[in-house]
């Protein structure tokens, strides 16, 4: 398999480990990663983990604005197979239609179920108990080609979206060598997906960010942890933001109206939700670092944090 001219397009960590393996096993002639973002207060440029990953092999990299536009280094190349894993740009037809073996997609889910930019979020947020790894040809609409292979992982009840991300982004870099293997000998079939049974995992926005304590509170549960690590769940406490990382669902039922603290521990803050109390032990009050619960009960009035409502 190392004969397989192979151009690689992706962007953030859940690729690297797809192209280290195609690194392993191919021939990567190219890889396309989004542009270099600026990030912090200085504003300096910062390159994707891909282009860090490639560079440091010695892979050329093309980081192209808009692909739609600009694509004919892609085109160009005489690549025999295109492989993309969370590029994050549409890949315009044009490049669907250049390589001979065409262009095929990693995606972290079971399609059809969870077609979209944030499948792993929303696997834990949505009450998944299972997700997966997809292997499929790509046409010109979002995750809908065919099915080539897949592999199921259990979804655990203590993971969240970083842990769920590993997982499924070591599955993902195994089953598609396995399925590029398989493609080069013709023992592969394409399965059409199902388009009634498809759900959606559209990329995070703010508000999905802001907890409801409405809910129930194995909901809620579901929603701190699959924002974390990232962009992370938040609540008013004291009136200032606090981002909420870390919880867990207490046993007693709720006897009091949603979102009021109704109890406190030396190492947790608990919220009653529509059934029972979901206790906080890690935070990140606004303007500081995150903090274990019990650090941030230190010098606090508990009983002026007692009773009072988090919006």
């Amino acid at each position: 398999m190392k004969d397989l001219r192979v151009i690689f397009m992706g962007t953030p960590d859940f690729s690297v480990p797809v192209l280290k393996a195609l690194v392993e096993h191919t021939n990567v002639i190219l890889v396309v990663t989004q542009p270099d973002k600026e990030v912090g207060r200085k504003r300096e440029l910062k390159p994707s983990p891909v282009k860090e990953y490639a560079n440091s092999v010695g892979i050329p990299v093309f980081q192209p604005e808009k692909i739609r536009q600009d694509y004919e280094r892609i085109t160009n190349a005489n690549a025999d197979i295109i492989i993309t894993c969370a590029y994050g740009q549409i890949i315009p037809e044009e490049i669907l239609n250049n390589p001979e073996m065409g262009c095929i997609n990693v995606h972290a889910s079971l399609l059809p179920k969870l077609r979209g930019g944030a499948p792993i979020h929303h696997a834990i947020i949505d009450g998944y108990d299972k997700t997966g790894i997809t292997i499929m040809y790509m046409d010109k609409t979002m995750d809908t080609g065919d099915i080539i292979s897949q592999r199921e992982c259990q979804i655990e009840d203590t993971d969240d979206a970083g842990t769920l991300h590993d997982k499924l982004s070591i599955m993902g870099a195994e089953l598609l060598i396995e399925t590029l293997t398989n493609l080069l000998v013709g023992s592969v079939t394409r399965v059409k997906q199902n388009d009634s049974e498809a759900t959606y995992a559209w990329n995070i926005k703010r508000e999905e960010e802001h907890l409801n304590f409405n809910q129930t509170a194995k909901d809620v549960y579901n929603q701190i942890r699959g924002l974390y690590p990232f962009p992370k769940a938040y609540c008013m406490i004291n009136n200032e933001e606090t981002k909420i990382l870390k919880a867990y669902v207490g046993e007693k039922e709720s006897t009091i109206s949603s979102s009021t603290i109704c109890d406190i521990t030396k190492d947790a803050i608990g919220i009653s939700t529509k059934d029972k109390i979901i206790y906080i032990t890690m935070i990140k009050p606004f303007g500081k670092k995150e903090m274990l619960v019990k650090d941030y009960l230190n010098g606090l009035d508990k009983n002026k944090l007692l009773h009072s409502i988090v919006e």
